[in-house]
This record gives C-alpha cells, structure tokens and sequence, in this order.
C-alpha cells in the first residue's frame, strides 16, 4: 500500500477546496480567505475492509413509527402546511422576509404546544430576551412552559436544552447562531453548515423537534448553502406583501407530507390570525352586476381559492396605448389582449388604454386565469356585465381556443361552495360524472362561446345534468 500527502486549500469562508492556492475563491468570490489546510493523505490498496455495524439491520416491517406520529400545532393552517403536525425529531426551516411575520407565528406555535403540557425553548439570536417579552404580551403568547434564552453561541444553546429538556426548539435565526469550533465568518455558508448539522444531530438522537428561522435572498430563495434544504426535513417558505395583511405559509420540501400546500394568514396589531377561508380575500362580494369583472377560480398548490379580476379600458390618442397590469403575469394579458383582438374583432382594445388588477393582493401566473382576464376586457368592451353568480376557468391559446386545465373538479366544487351558480369551462377537461351537481355548466370550446355564454346569456347548455 502506497500512502502519499498533498497540500489541501480551503476557503474560510464557504469552505470550497480548490486544488490549488488562488487569490479569489471561484465559489463565493471573497478575496484572501483561501488557505493551506491540514494536509490530507490518501492511500492505495486493493480493496476495503468492512467495519462491523453498531446495531444489525433490521426488516422494515420491524421498524415501529411510534416516533414519527404527529403532534399538532394548534394552528389549523400551520398544521395543514407541515401535514398535520410536527413530528417529534425533525427538523423546519422557515424562510421568509424581514417583517413578515416569522417571530410572531412561532410565538404562536410556541404558547398553543406549550399549552398541552410540552415545554418549549425558544432561542432568540437576533433581539433581546426583553424585546420577545414585548411581543408576546402585545400577541396574548406568553406561557408558563415556554423558556427564553437570548444566546448566539451554539454551545451555549446546547446546554439549554440538556437543561430545560424541551420537546420543541426554535432558533431564531439560525444565521446568527455561530459554533466556535467551525471556521468561517459569522454568518457565512461554513458556519450556517455547522450549526445546521449540529442541530439536525440533537433533533435526531434526542426526539425534540427543531424548527429553524432561515433568511432569505433579494431575490426570495432561502439564504444560505443549497445543503441547508438538504439537511432538513421540511423547508417552509413565507411570502407576504408589505401593503396586504394576508400572510402565505408555502412549502417547498416535505418528508411527512404534501410539498405543495399553502397555509394562509393575516397580519393584525395584535398577532397573526389564521384565515381559514381566504377566497372571501380576493373577490367582492356584491349584490350587482359590474361591467369588467370577472370571477376565477385559481390553485395554490393543492388550495383553490376564488379571486376577482377587473379590466378597464380607456380610449386613447396615443400611438402606443398604455397597458398595466396589477397581481398578473403582464405577458399572458398582453397576449390575451392580442388573441381578443385578431379573433374576435374588438378593434377597440387597439386604440384604448388597458389596465387589468386583481382584488385583495391576489397574485395568478397560472394559465387558468386567461378566460377570466379575456372576460373581463371583453366585458368592459362591449359594455356588458357578467353576472356575479358566474365563474370563468380555463386557459386561452393563440387560435382563440379554450383549453383544459388541471384540477378542474375541485375548482368547480370551490366555486359551488362559495354560492356559485354558473361555471363556464373547457369543453376538454374533467368528464361530466366527476363535476358536483348544484352548479349550471357551460362547456365552450373558443371565446365566441364563451363570450355568449358570459355577456349574452345564450349560454345554456351542455348543462350538469345534476343541476
């Protein structure tokens, strides 16, 4: 067997290895933090021993899952994020903006597990023990069972939790926390790596469920190595709008259960309350009919949620009209303007201002919103109202043809819950046995239909025969 060395060179602060020394890190770009490291020494034989395991491998159906049974939030929407619960010995990254809202809800969290008899260590990184008590009392979270450190140190943080013992560990945020015998900068990817490591170690040999505050990026990616999504077992992300109080929970990675539901919230001056039914957000309930608005149905993940999208046109004099677009993929309503025009002949569109907006903050890019938008424009066009008891889905192709769309039954279904009484949709789509009764269906297979059977009323058939 043949040993030999070699120099190893080492970024101190992302920990990339280089194969020679350089000036600059090609990986994150910083200047002079790579560094002759501990030489490594590799070695050439034929073949490997084995190492005889701990404990024998054993048949899955051996295997019990009394430890990966759930244990609820007490959050309704919460739980419906992580599926269910939290499963004790896991580990939750929670991403989101600076002042969305992450402390409050898992100071929430915190006082309803605190609330059945769980104790709860609540590490605070980036604000004083002081400025978390203020905002637990201004938010009704303050518990008994809940235990405040104000620490940075890993180590530190570890002996808390030999001492409290808690069932619940949440460390805010885990790019303050900094283990002293990792190097790399304070907050750079070698130190987030470690801490995040030593974590998910805890959470795994002693049972205690671990959720994480993660920041993010400009550009709204959770900050941080790609390895952090990797090392833990569910990976949250909250999105909210400055100007809106409503709050999204949106998961992006889930062991234990769907990764794509989304858990709705609103910001208030006392707390973070859960909204159980946000469709009632995002469209206006009136009594009468309006000329440029129209009602869809969109999905979230697995949610449907109703929305309103209102167009207004105005006649211009200008050579380029203007077109702005609010909540809405601005490509998709250029093109459906377009397809209004060249196949349906409303030459107005071309010599009138165009501004379409959803209601309540609602952001759509799914393709399912392009008959709404084409109603709604068409609508204001023509002068007529669509009747506020009817809902438009589907997705509208160059040709003028309306297209299926996915999940059309349960948007359906969403549609009737909320008093809906008329439904235009694909022709192409979910068969006819698979649509809830209650609700008048109107299969179109272009716009021209689709505009008789919004703006005209002669929309009456192929019907639900369940209606």
């Amino acid at each position: 067997m043949a040993v030999k060395t070699r120099a190893v060179y080492r970024c101190s602060a992302c920990g990339h290895q280089p194969a020679k020394w350089v000036g600059r890190c090609p990986e994150c770009g910083e200047w002079g933090t790579v560094d002759e490291a501990v030489a490594a020494s590799t070695s050439k034989s034929r073949g490997t021993v084995g190492v005889a395991p701990s404990s024998p491998a054993r048949r899955l159906t051996e295997v019990g899952s009394e430890a990966a049974k759930v244990i609820p939030t007490g959050i309704g929407e919460f739980d419906r994020v992580l599926g269910r619960g939290v499963v004790p010995g896991s580990v939750i990254l929670l991403a989101g903006e600076p002042g969305v809202g992450k402390s409050t809800l898992l100071l929430e969290a915190a006082k309803h597990w605190a609330g059945g008899g769980r104790r709860v260590l609540y590490v605070t990184g980036e604000e004083s023990a002081g400025q978390v008590r203020l905002r637990a009392e201004r938010t009704d979270a303050v518990h008994e069972n809940v235990y405040l450190a104000a620490e940075s140190d890993l180590a530190t943080v570890l002996g808390h939790v030999t001492e409290v013992d808690p069932t619940l560990l949440i460390v805010d945020s885990v790019q303050t926390m900094v283990a002293t015998d990792s190097d790399g900068v304070h907050g750079g990817v070698t130190q987030i790596r470690a801490v995040t490591t030593a974590l998910v170690s805890l959470a795994k040999n002693s049972g205690t469920a671990v959720i994480l505050v993660g920041h993010v990026t400009k550009d709204g990616a959770v900050a941080g190595p790609r390895s952090l999504e990797h090392l833990v077992d569910v990976v949250l992300s909250f999105e909210g709008d400055r100007h809106s109080p409503l709050r999204m929970v949106r998961g992006i990675k889930n062991r234990f259960g769907a990764a794509d539901e989304v858990g709705c919230f609103e910001q208030r001056d006392n707390g973070i309350h859960q909204v159980t039914d946000p469709s009632g957000i995002f469209w206006h309930q009136r009594q009468g009919d309006v000329t440029g608005s129209a009602v869809l149905v969109t999905m979230d993940g697995k949610r449907a949620l109703v929305g309103e999208i209102q167009a207004l046109a105005n006649p211009t004099e200008m050579n380029i009209p203007r077109r702005a677009v609010s909540g809405l993929d601005s490509a998709r309503v250029a093109m459906v303007l377009a397809v209004l025009q060249a196949r349906l002949g409303l030459k107005k569109i071309g010599t009138s201002e165009v501004y379409a907006s959803t209601v309540g903050g609602m952001k759509v890019t799914e393709p399912a919103a392009d008959l709404a938008i084409a109603m709604a424009v068409a609508s204001v066009v023509d002068g007529r109202a669509i009747p506020f008891t009817t809902v438009a889905i589907g997705e509208v192709g160059l040709a003028g043809e309306v297209r299926p769309v996915s999940a059309l039954t349960r948007r359906v279904a969403e549609a009737k819950r909320l008093g809906f009484r008329h439904a235009v949709i694909p022709a192409a789509g979910a068969d006819r046995e698979d649509l809830p009764g209650g609700i008048r269906i109107t299969r179109v297979s272009n716009l021209a239909e689709a505009v008789d059977a919004c703006l005209h009323g002669s929309g009456r058939g192929p019907v639900n025969p369940d209606f």
